[in-house]
């Protein structure tokens, strides 16, 4: 359930490898925007060979100047390690509350490593997180002590959820693979079909239980084209899996364009491992 909290929430939580991230302004942006900042980690739960150690932090966003992206870079290194941390903040004309470097630099703790497919949004005064732990007292304790490190005027929208036996098994079916599409299309490539035939095991191993399927594209094109690419995609796996006798109705779709990397968009191997199929038990 999601929770809409103040610093003065009194709930309780903890995180296992995160993706702290502040969605980037749009391009175009009028002059007043408020500044944004983004962190994201790939998953690291059991059934995926991504270790935690080595998987690379991805930086991006738009900050209302250099000191700023210098103090929120630091904080990152200090934290996850100088050789993990890529770099993809910009400096734009937004607006930042005050001291706002200093409260995402208090955001970029080492309990964010214990959140797993998990995702920190801040902009401006609102942050938003997401991803799995371990259990509900984790769920809260982490949105909490993010709370109390905060002034009152930044509110916290906590879309954590617990982890479960049933997403191993998706995540061990998919075992960090990409389905395939042919370029710039939602068509699937034979690889991509063989996949999701594996996943259709799966999926029917979990009885009647709902399941996301979220696409995602790299970071090349227009970020609208992206998106309708990635709905599409999502969309295009989710027929193929009820023509394998999957209900319609127990599988879900979005499209995530390429606001949720988990690599450098900077590299082709990056780029291709931001290309990818989710697939998330729903809550």
């Amino acid at each position: 359930m999601d929770l809409l909290f103040k610093r003065r929430a009194t709930l309780a939580t903890r995180l296992s490898a995160l993706c702290l991230s502040a969605l980037l302004a749009p391009t175009g942006h009028a002059q007043g925007a408020p500044a944004s900042a983004t962190l994201a980690l790939p998953p690291t739960s059991a059934g995926t060979p991504a270790a935690s150690g080595t998987a690379p932090v991805i930086a991006s966003g738009l900050v209302p100047d250099e000191a700023t992206r210098a103090a929120i870079v630091g904080k990152l290194r200090e934290v996850y390690g100088a050789d993990r941390v890529v770099d993809q903040l910009q400096v734009g004309s937004v607006v930042a509350p005050p001291n706002w470097a200093g409260y995402v630099q208090k955001m970029v703790s080492p309990n964010l490593k214990q959140v797993s497919r998990g995702r920190l949004s801040v902009r401006g005064n609102d942050i938003e997180l997401q991803g799995e732990v371990g259990n509900e007292a984790q769920r809260q304790q982490v949105a909490s002590d993010l709370a109390t490190s905060l002034n009152p005027t930044y509110t916290i929208k906590n879309q954590l959820r617990v982890s479960s036996v049933d997403q191993g098994l998706l995540d061990r079916a998919l075992a960090n693979r990409i389905v395939e599409f042919q370029p710039g299309s939602a068509v699937l490539t034979p690889q991509g079909k063989a996949l999701l035939d594996e996943m259709a095991q799966a999926l029917g191993r979990l009885g009647g239980k709902r399941v996301e399927v979220v696409g995602h594209t790299d970071a090349q094109g227009a970020r609208a084209s992206n998106l309708a690419l990635s709905q599409a995609r999502a969309d295009a796996v989710k027929a193929y899996l009820v023509g394998k006798g999957i209900e319609a109705g127990r599988i879900a779709t979005s499209g995530a364009g390429p606001d949720q990397p988990v690599a450098s968009n900077d590299t082709p191997e990056g780029r291709s491992r931001n290309r990818r199929i989710e697939f998330h038990l729903a809550s």
